[in-house]
């Protein structure tokens, strides 16, 4: 059953789209070809296989959490281009009122 150019009209209307006369009805051919692509895909006999989010086995590829000592701030504060007071200086990017 084909999509009827008011069914499209009415989803613009939904979505809020201003559609002109013509892009209705090519908006209309092209969504019976994607409804008529899902409905042949829906045909493929699934039954006994399980739904999956992907195609090959996935296994958790995450390290274990260990802590670590952090450095000395003298150490990274010796690498920074700038430092003031132990912190970073950086440019000033707002103007005090």
């Amino acid at each position: 059953m084909p999509i009827a150019r008011e069914d499209v009209a009415h989803l613009a209307r939904l979505a809020r789209l201003a559609l002109a006369d013509d892009e209705l009805d090519h908006l209309a051919a092209q969504l019976d070809q994607i409804i008529t692509a899902v409905a042949r895909v829906q045909e493929v006999a699934a039954d006994g296989i399980p739904p999956t989010s992907h195609s090959v086995p996935m296994q958790n590829v995450f390290r274990d959490d260990v802590t670590e000592p952090c450095l000395p701030a003298e150490a990274v504060l010796a690498a920074a281009p700038a430092a003031e007071q132990q912190r970073f200086r950086v440019p000033r990017i707002l103007a005090e009122e």
